[in-house]
């Protein structure tokens, strides 16, 4: 397995501040993401399972992007639907987590998790809480299992805007 970590970012200590920083990242993780269907501004669906780590109020703004609309679900829920284009993983049974991991592959699912800082366990992105700040591992082999393109400046989200929130 091939796991890449970007640098850290620094973060407001306090819960707003947190919730800003998570946000921040996931947006430009999704701004980086590239969907067989072309459509670039398409307004995104973010399906959220499990109970998020790092901060209970995700709601991702990609720059200059596409709308993402937060669903809160069950495994079971995003299974049965086909409007997850983005997977959030927070605290869920082990099962779980594997029966969503197999059924990303092979769909243009963008999957991240904040539940999974070594990012073992097959998403692509995984976030980290670190004093005062938060970082992320990218899992290339899970990114190379699926149709989605991940532009490789991706890795700069978490080192090149370094700032305080």
């Amino acid at each position: 397995m091939s796991v890449q970590a970007a640098s850290q970012t620094i973060v407001e200590d306090s819960a707003g501040g947190r919730a800003r920083a998570v946000n921040r990242m996931l947006g430009g993780i999704i701004g980086y993401a590239r969907w067989p269907d072309g459509q670039r501004g398409a307004a995104r669906t973010l399906c959220l399972v499990g109970a998020p780590r790092l901060t209970d109020r995700i709601a991702p703004v990609v720059p200059g992007g596409p709308a993402v609309t937060v669903r809160r679900t069950s495994a079971d829920g995003a299974t049965a639907r086909s409007d997850c284009d983005i997977l959030f993983l927070g605290r869920l049974p082990a099962s779980d987590r594997q029966k969503l991991i197999g059924w990303v592959r092979g769909r243009a699912v963008l999957t991240m998790t904040d539940d999974d800082p070594a990012c073992i366990y097959g998403a692509m992105f995984c976030l980290a809480g670190r004093q005062a700040g938060l970082s992320f591992s990218v899992n290339l082999d899970a990114i190379g299992r699926g149709p989605l393109r991940i532009d490789p400046r991706v890795l700069k989200i978490g080192g090149g805007e370094e700032e305080a929130l």
